[in-house]
């Protein structure tokens, strides 16, 4: 079994939200900063926390190296931790790794991220210097299962100056990676009829979003850009297919999500109450998603209220 068939099924069962563990130091309440462990100790603490009162309830976990590297070792052994931690407890982690080099380069980063102290289930890859830059890692997806997501049609205003070029063929740029993307997931297709390398595609160009997805009906989609991007609910539902095919990942909302309770002092919050408040937003954007999808025809897609 292919790790997306995974993802499919914990789409079916918990609906589709991915939660970022994009984890800043001032993503923390103060009180748990002020008691005096180390800030990637804490990182990783938070984290935890979040995972225990999310794990019921979110497809995913979405990992961005670049929070953990920025703390140095102690950040990348807190990063680690928080990839362990959330596959021992049953769930999937999206390494955000944004890799896109080529030959052996490739291969070792490979190794590095599907094996070893940072093993994830899925990565994010850059496809642009070729399609040789993302076969060295199809032999995990074909020894071990593993899964990646490459970027196509992304959630930043800067897409356009390269995504949007127009090919003297015809469509973009964007539309010739999903095509070799296409190719691909024919070649490695899991139970569910999706290929076991998905795309990423934001959800902040609406307009295009339902024409995307009638076009590469075999690829998954992360979907980037909902909330703190201006991506709603409504948006994102385009980019499904009967209720699955995708998941939304979002990450300050989550993360920060104590910050935005009324009756909560930010200076006296403690972990649980934060972690409690990140269950609440899941529900609360889980919800949101399957109101709009107007869809919920899988099997188990009901018990996601």
């Amino acid at each position: 079994m292919y790790i997306m068939d995974q993802l499919y099924e914990a789409v079916a069962y918990k609906g589709p939200v991915c939660v970022g563990l994009d984890t800043a130091a001032d993503y923390i309440p103060p009180q748990e900063r002020r008691k005096g462990a180390a800030v990637a100790e804490a990182v990783a603490a938070y984290n935890r926390a979040l995972v225990d009162r999310t794990v019921d309830i979110a497809a995913c976990y979405k990992v961005q190296i670049a929070y953990y590297e920025a703390l140095g070792r102690a950040g990348l052994d807190a990063y680690a931790q928080t990839l362990g931690y959330i596959r021992e407890q049953g769930s999937l982690v999206i390494a955000d790794i944004k890799r896109g080099d080529i030959a052996e380069t490739a291969a070792q980063y490979a190794k590095a991220h599907f094996e070893g102290d940072f093993e994830a289930d899925f990565v994010t890859l850059s496809p642009y210097m070729g399609m040789d830059s993302i076969e060295p890692w199809l032999s995990y997806a074909d020894r071990k299962g593993k899964g990646a997501f490459v970027l196509m049609r992304t959630s930043n205003p800067g897409m356009r100056d390269f995504e949007y070029q127009e090919l003297k063929r015809g469509g973009r740029l964007y539309d010739a990676v999903g095509a070799k993307l296409a190719e691909l997931a024919d070649s490695r297709l899991g139970t569910y009829g999706y290929g076991t390398f998905g795309a990423v595609v934001g959800c902040t160009e609406p307009e295009e979003a339902a024409s995307i997805r009638a076009k590469w009906e075999n690829l998954f989609f992360l979907i980037p850009g909902y909330g703190a991007q201006g991506g709603a609910a409504k948006d994102a539902a385009l980019l499904f297919r009967k209720a699955n095919g995708g998941v939304v990942n979002a990450s300050r909302s989550i993360l920060k999500a104590w910050t935005q309770v009324a009756d909560l002092d930010p200076e006296s919050v403690d972990t649980a109450a934060a972690a409690q408040a990140a269950r609440n937003a899941v529900i609360h954007m889980r919800d949101a998603l399957l109101a709009a999808l107007q869809s919920p025809d899988k099997p188990g897609v009901s018990s996601w209220a």
